[in-house]
């Protein structure tokens, strides 16, 4: 089924939460001079335009990025993430969100790589219309991200983030992350793997974190951001959550500055927390 598209959500708490890792994880990659690979398994359309089409219809970003957008007490990794995305809106109004992808072409290096991956058909289309390129630097694929990962690992460099963010459309996508995860770890061990996944109750979503902390990695982090408390009905996505496998000594601290802030800003109600974890073999 492929019938998710993430234009309907862009900006929205859920990215700003991903987007802020994404950028941290990327900064402490490109601290050293050593190239590394970008490889975003469910890539979506890459950017994101805010003033017409699917975005337009829940407006969800003005719950998100929005909130941000003319703070001056934000704390210094969201000056970097709110920063990225201004230069993309560069008159100053806030019109294009970009995704994971977009975000990682603009602090990439020359010597660094991306691969990105989308199977929805009209969202790879747009992808590579965002990108304009589909060479040695960015190689874009009309592929399934989970499946593509066994030839992907161990990439050349053998330094990677791997961006895990799947529609979670149907039951599977729950295990296929597992499973992807097992599989990759056997084949690159010290890979830093990024889990995006939603606070939903269904049983699936709510198992997955703790099906996560069983992997066999020497280190990982899990972070959540609820902005409300779970409907009553059951229905309905309350916040969403990062699981990080072989996390930057450095993002714990940074997430303890981070996340009362976010919780203050764009928490909906006295129901907003977040939750941040450590743990590993």
């Amino acid at each position: 089924m492929l019938s998710y598209r993430h234009a309907f959500h862009a900006g929205n708490h859920a990215d700003v939460l991903k987007h802020v890792i994404e950028i941290q994880l990327l900064h402490y990659l490109a601290q050293k001079d050593k190239p590394f690979w970008y490889i975003d398994t469910h890539a979506g359309a890459g950017g994101y335009m805010l003033d017409a089409g699917y975005a337009t219809q829940n407006a969800e970003f003005e719950s998100g990025i929005a909130r941000l957008w003319q703070r001056d007490d934000l704390p210094p990794a969201l000056v970097n993430y709110v920063s990225l995305v201004k230069k993309l809106n560069p008159d100053g109004k806030l019109v294009l969100y970009p995704g994971s992808p977009l975000i990682a072409q603009e602090l990439l290096r020359i010597q660094d790589k991306l691969r990105l991956y989308e199977l929805h058909p009209s969202d790879h289309e747009i992808l590579q219309q965002n990108f304009h390129v589909n060479g040695n630097h960015v190689l874009i694929q009309k592929a399934d991200g989970f499946s593509a990962l066994k030839s992907l690992l161990p990439p050349p460099p053998r330094r990677a983030l791997i961006l895990i963010d799947p529609p979670y459309e149907e039951k599977q996508d729950y295990q296929l992350v597992v499973t992807g995860l097992q599989e990759g770890l056997k084949r690159f061990a010290n890979g830093v793997y990024a889990v995006w996944y939603p606070q939903l109750q269904r049983s699936e979503a709510r198992q997955l974190p703790e099906n996560l902390k069983q992997l066999e990695v020497k280190s990982w982090l899990n972070v959540t951001l609820s902005v409300t408390a779970p409907s009553e009905d059951g229905f309905g996505m309350h916040g969403s959550g990062m699981f990080i496998l072989n996390p930057p000594w450095t993002l714990h601290g940074d997430l303890k500055q981070i996340m009362p802030y976010l919780v203050k800003v764009l928490g909906l109600n006295n129901s907003s927390h977040f939750t941040l974890e450590l743990g590993g073999q």
